[in-house]
């Protein structure tokens, strides 16, 4: 359906691909993986001849029609959510617009005289309408919205009111309802909780085009796809399997490259040993000159290319009292929403918990309360004995200057840790070489969200508050973030929607529903197996 045959493309200084080339059959469910910057982006852009490789050539079928899904939303405003998301539903759209005009222009005074050919060409496309299933089209984007979290208020509500998150789940309920050839999904995961995440999972299962996509969520990508295509230094590489395959395979492929590698070099010492030892001597001088031509013709292995990535080491954070949270009998409302009524609830040290709720159920307000950025109707939030507090929060982004670099920002916070530290600190989150020259004002969201948890690390709390740590973090940084805080000493208590760090990282499980709080000893994983669901929300 798609091919890419031997491209090449160049970004100012930058070779993004050389010769490069991979395909996009009838079927697939393909996951793009490679490290930020490496050009997913630009792939999905040339599929979509908004952008030209500098050579080769990238070419789609014809008549296959592609839905392409990206963090750019673009203006949404004046209508709802549901007549937003219909409009962009590919032809049967089409036909519904000239509908709409069709039936203005019958009762448009000014018309009379083009009266037949009206209601005759109203017949016609009413006709085509019924045979796109179009009457039934408000009920299908009434049910993806619905699955992507929407209440019946939101979907008839301006669609300009809506949050940057919320616009971005109608973007891509639009491509959804649209149900392409082809689907071109650019980050769908990010701003989604986890109802919404598990929906979309089912939606794709069941989806019966094809689909590229890229998702910073190893779960979610592990559970759709069946098979990988990596930008590797150029190159575009295919792995028949789930992420986890691909994981594998890479990991084997560069053990047994890396074993070549030592094994060729080992053979080359040796001949040049030899041909060192004895070109002096004319006895030889027909085998040292036979060893030389064969060197000559022999076709080097490199070694494996690494990906670069640093691990990051906490400090050992001070210890705390035994009691780190302690809720009682707190009230919090918003207007007429009850939020919380007489809850109690307590946290101890080394405890891990994680709070999983649906939209509403007071998750960040959890969070805010203990953090003190909230303070309850009635009753107490009280913090133990030596706690040292860590927040963060998607807010927690605003109190960068914008007129800093990153390297400023890091050297303003810790004056006396020294260059070196901090350098090897920023490397951690992803700021490598010119990047900690970047002032904050033009960095992107997850940028951003590195900066700030890398300032929250470096001098660790020993209670760790994360509101969506993982939103914006790439695959391999979130893997790393994981790998330290599993090594963490202290106490943490955080909301996420990344299964796999769920899993990896909490060890008790705090449940917010309208019935009320629920709490499971264990963590996440075992969550899951007592309760036969993945998130509150999808309770049979």
């Amino acid at each position: 359906m798609i091919r890419i045959e031997n491209i090449s493309k160049q970004l100012s200084h930058r070779i993004l691909f050389l010769e490069a080339s991979a395909a996009l059959n009838k079927g697939e469910k393909i996951g793009l993986v490679g490290p930020n910057g490496a050009g997913k982006t630009t792939i999905f852009r040339m599929v979509t001849g908004q952008e030209l490789p500098d050579e080769g050539q990238v070419s789609v079928e014809r008549g296959v029609t592609i839905g392409y899904f990206n963090q750019d939303v673009g203006e949404m405003s004046g209508r709802s959510a549901v007549a937003e998301v219909m409009d962009g539903a590919g032809p049967v759209s089409v036909v519904a617009a000239e509908l709409r005009d069709l039936e203005a222009a019958m009762v448009d005074p000014d018309r009379l005289d083009e009266m037949d050919q009206i209601i005759e060409r109203y017949g016609e496309v009413q006709a085509r309408y019924e045979e796109l299933d179009g009457y039934g089209l408000e009920g299908r984007a009434r049910e993806v919205l619905a699955g992507l979290s929407f209440s019946q208020e939101m979907m008839d509500g301006d669609v300009g009111k809506l949050s940057g998150g919320w616009k971005m789940r109608v973007a891509l309920a639009r491509i959804l309802l649209m149900r392409p050839d082809v689907m071109l999904l650019d980050e769908p995961s990010n701003h989604l909780d986890l109802e919404s995440l598990i929906w979309l999972e089912q939606f794709l299962k069941g989806y019966d085009g094809a689909l590229l996509m890229t998702s910073h969520d190893r779960e979610f990508m592990n559970r759709i796809v069946n098979k990988i295509i990596e930008i590797d230094a150029g190159s575009l590489n295919s792995y028949s399997g789930d992420y986890e395959f691909y994981a594998q395979q890479r990991a084997q492929n560069e053990k047994q490259q890396q074993a070549q590698f030592e094994r060729q070099q080992a053979m080359l010492a040796k001949e040049i040993k030899f041909i060192e030892r004895f070109k002096a001597r004319a006895s030889h001088a027909a085998q040292v000159q036979s060893r030389v031509k064969k060197l000559d013709k022999i076709e080097r292995v490199e070694p494996p290319k690494r990906r670069q990535v640093v691990a990051f080491e906490f400090q050992p954070a001070p210890r705390s009292g035994e009691d780190v949270i302690n809720l009682k009998n707190v009230h919090k409302t918003y207007g007429q929403r009850v939020v919380y009524d007489g809850f109690d609830f307590m946290v101890r040290r080394k405890e891990r918990w994680c709070i999983m709720g649906v939209n509403g159920a007071g998750k960040s307000t959890l969070l805010k309360l203990v953090a003190g950025e909230s303070k309850p109707d009635q009753g107490t939030v009280s913090i133990g004995a030596s706690v040292k507090m860590g927040y963060f929060a998607q807010h927690a982004m605003d109190i960068l200057d914008g007129d800093m670099t990153i390297f400023e920002t890091l050297e303003s916070t810790f004056p006396r840790a020294g260059q070196a530290p901090l350098r090897a600190l920023a490397g951690c989150f992803g700021f490598s070489g010119d990047d900690i020259e970047k002032r904050c004002r033009v960095l992107s969201g997850g940028e951003k969200a590195r900066l700030v948890m890398a300032i929250m690390l470096f001098d660790p709390p020993n209670l760790l508050v994360l509101d969506e740590p993982t939103n914006h973090l790439d695959l391999d940084t979130k893997e790393m973030l994981i790998k330290a805080l599993s090594q963490y000493e202290g106490t943490m208590l955080f909301v996420s929607h990344d299964r796999h760090f769920l899993a990896e990282l909490s060890n008790r499980v705090l449940e917010l529903t309208p019935e009320g709080a629920f709490q499971y000893g264990g963590g996440y994983t075992e969550y899951v197996a007592r309760t036969g669901h993945e998130a509150p929300g999808l309770r049979s």
